[in-house]
């Protein structure tokens, strides 16, 4: 959205924390507490600095950190994961958007999609990026115009007539042959040379400096470093420049084919940041393509992990896409079987070419197991490699970000909405297997707390975590960790006591004091065009006193009188979706949830990570939007409702 819906976004979040002073608070002010899980062995230690090998970046973030206690930040939302036909795969399937195209559809501007029709946000953007691919960068083009030296190999030939030819079909053969030659290592010479590069990142870059207006609307250089290794295990980071076109344009961005190692990356990522003086973050995704291999306990090449290497990844990384168009990454019903809310948008058969997972694969690829080891880990190396803040992003490939139920565009040409069947047209085809059109999910977005929009301000929000995922939604949520925070701080100015008495999402708590517990400011307020809200929950994971990983859900605050059962639940909100006409009302559900939370099991000798998880009230998935306007039956397995949620970044504890 533009600065002024910005702006009423938290005007009306002042208004509501205002108005909740004076009414009456809402029943069920209860905790829930779920059976802890023991998972892994670990020894709590002191944490050393999350940036330990760059003490002046470190030194930096403290002085935010300070600021904090002077600057009430807004909340921008933007998209950090965009492909247009300009990415290999997005081109092959039939995509035609350019940079270009991608931006004004992000500003509000109607554009006509890859398929003809019509599109338009219901609201734009604050922040916007283009993601495309690195590898083949530049040659799609060259391929669709039947290059002599692109056609003189028989594969590429056979691309380029699939793409004249008109057909779907073959296009979209064509786009799940590309991927998995990719993972495989396998693809033709042609594509791999880097010269087509050149005109094509200068022209990203262009682009971006085109629509970057400071206090408007903020675009970032960026590319994807797409890792399939050994045969589709899905390594990817988006790489994110906080510098313009002086820094940016005179570089190559790193690709596959020079190298599939992580640390590869961070040194290029180190070698940029020496050499120009600008600054560079990666943000990785899809765990739950991994095969294991997204937070596994060894370094790339199999050896084993050194501090080096967690300094390096907590310095570069300090993000996780947790929903995107491929599923979540948050949490699995196998790891976490306590939790309700777990088993929902999961795409867990494989890897990216669908290739099956290995025995326990499942844990080293999930957010909140990352949270966690990460806990156990920093004792034996000395640094947390997995301090990961929140990010959403829709991993769209046809330049159209649009994350919004009714307004799903689907994550390639093929599937969006001018195909009547996408729901049961295959997305993507592998070695073991197809995902279809109806599991494709219409996340997400990510929003920032940050002292203005520009693109400095909303990089170092990223970069110091102060950011929050959600599923599509714009709720607004503020998590403030501290010693102090009680109800007063509620009826005053949330926001200033909350930065005043303690750390926002993203930061780390100070040691404890004897008899003290680390408690938290919480705030939620819905989508001022969306559904209410159905609680408000804590999830802690913790290292035990016998180095057990464990964790628990705590619900904080919920609409309605309802009341926990003997087990500890909370009962389910309810539902007001009109299954035939793709309707919902709001007449259940609560427009903003407020609390303070004390832990009631702190140990102040056990690290502990703490995040906030935000759920909508059921809504009608894009899937019923089609269901409803096209008159067609879909199989009872496809998924026609949801609950949209919203995640902070964690706060750490360390003793």
């Amino acid at each position: 959205m533009h600065k002024s819906k910005a702006g009423l976004t938290l005007l009306l979040f002042i208004l509501v924390l205002s108005l909740y002073s004076c009414s009456k608070k809402p029943d069920g002010d209860k905790n829930t507490n779920s059976n802890a899980r023991q998972t892994e062995d670990a020894t709590p230690e002191k944490q050393r600095p999350l940036t330990a090998m760059a003490p002046e970046i470190e030194a930096e973030l403290e002085a935010q950190r300070d600021s904090n206690k002077r600057i009430a930040r807004n909340v921008y939302f933007g998209d950090t994961h965009v492909h247009t036909g300009w990415s290999v795969d997005a081109g092959l399937d039939g995509a035609i958007l350019t940079p270009d195209d991608a931006y004004r559809f992000a500003l509000g501007e109607t554009v006509t999609s890859n398929s003809g029709l019509k599109a338009k946000l219901s609201r734009p953007y604050d922040w916007f990026m283009i993601t495309d691919h690195s590898d083949g960068m530049g040659v799609i083009s060259e391929i669709i115009d039947g290059n002599p030296e692109m056609m003189s190999n028989a594969t590429l030939k056979k691309w380029h007539e699939a793409l004249i030819s008109g057909s779907e079909e073959a296009t979209n053969e064509a786009k799940s042959e590309v991927i998995v030659l990719q993972s495989e290592g396998k693809l033709p010479d042609q594509v791999m040379d880097p010269k087509w590069m050149k005109s094509a990142w200068e022209k990203t870059v262009e682009a971006a400096e085109k629509y970057y207006k400071p206090g408007e609307f903020s675009t970032f250089i960026a590319f994807e470093w797409t890792v399939n290794a050994d045969g589709g295990d899905n390594l990817h980071r988006n790489i994110i420049f906080r510098d313009g076109a002086d820094h940016t344009k005179t570089l190559l961005p790193l690709t596959t084919f020079d190298t599939e190692n992580p640390v590869k990356l961070w040194e290029w990522m180190k070698a940029y940041e020496d050499k120009t003086g600008g600054r560079v973050l990666a943000i990785p995704h899809n765990g739950n393509m991994s095969n294991g291999r997204m937070f596994i306990e060894r370094q790339f090449d199999g050896s084993e992990l050194t501090p080096e290497w967690a300094q390096m990844r907590a310095r570069y990384e300090p993000l996780y896409e947790l929903v995107q168009v491929k599923g979540q990454s948050e949490s699995h019903p196998a790891l976490s079987p306590e939790d309700e809310f777990a088993n929902w948008d999961l795409w867990d058969r494989g890897n990216l070419i669908l290739k099956p997972k290995p025995p326990g694969a499942l844990q080293y690829e999930y957010w909140r197991e990352a949270l966690k080891s990460g806990l156990r880990l920093e004792e034996k190396l000395g640094t947390n490699p997995f301090v990961l803040g929140a990010n959403a992003a829709t991993d769209t490939h046809t330049g159209l970000s649009t994350p919004d139920q009714d307004n799903f565009f689907g994550k390639f040409k093929t599937l969006e909405p001018s195909n009547k069947e996408r729901w049961a047209f295959p997305l993507l085809k592998g070695v073991g297997g197809e995902y279809f059109g109806w599991e494709q999910a219409a996340s997400g977005v990510t929003g920032v707390w940050a002292n203005e929009n520009t693109r400095e301000a909303i990089w170092d929000a990223m970069y110091r975590k102060e950011t929050f995922a959600t599923t599509g939604p714009r709720i607004s949520i503020r998590f403030f960790g501290g010693y102090d925070y009680n109800n007063e701080d509620i009826h005053g100015d949330l926001v200033a006591n909350g930065y005043k008495k303690g750390v926002p999402m993203g930061g780390k708590l100070p040691q404890a004091s004897e008899g003290e517990a680390p408690t938290f400011l919480i705030a939620a307020l819905k989508d001022p065009e969306g559904a209410n809200l159905d609680r408000i929950q804590i999830i802690k994971g913790w290292l035990d006193s016998s180095g057990l990983t464990r964790e628990k859900i705590f619900n904080v605050k919920w609409s309605g009188s309802r009341k926990l059962d003997t087990e500890g639940k909370l009962p389910p909100v309810g539902t007001t979706v009109d299954m035939k006409t793709a309707e919902y009302t709001n007449s259940i559900g609560s427009p903003q949830l407020i609390a303070v939370f004390k832990d009631p099991d702190f140990n102040p000798k056990e690290r502990a990570v703490y995040y906030l998880r935000a759920l909508e009230i059921p809504t009608p998935r894009w899937t019923l939007f089609d269901k409803v306007r096209f008159g067609i039956e879909m199989d009872e397995k496809v998924p026609l409702t949801q609950q949209g949620r919203a995640f902070s970044s964690p706060i750490w504890y360390s003793p």
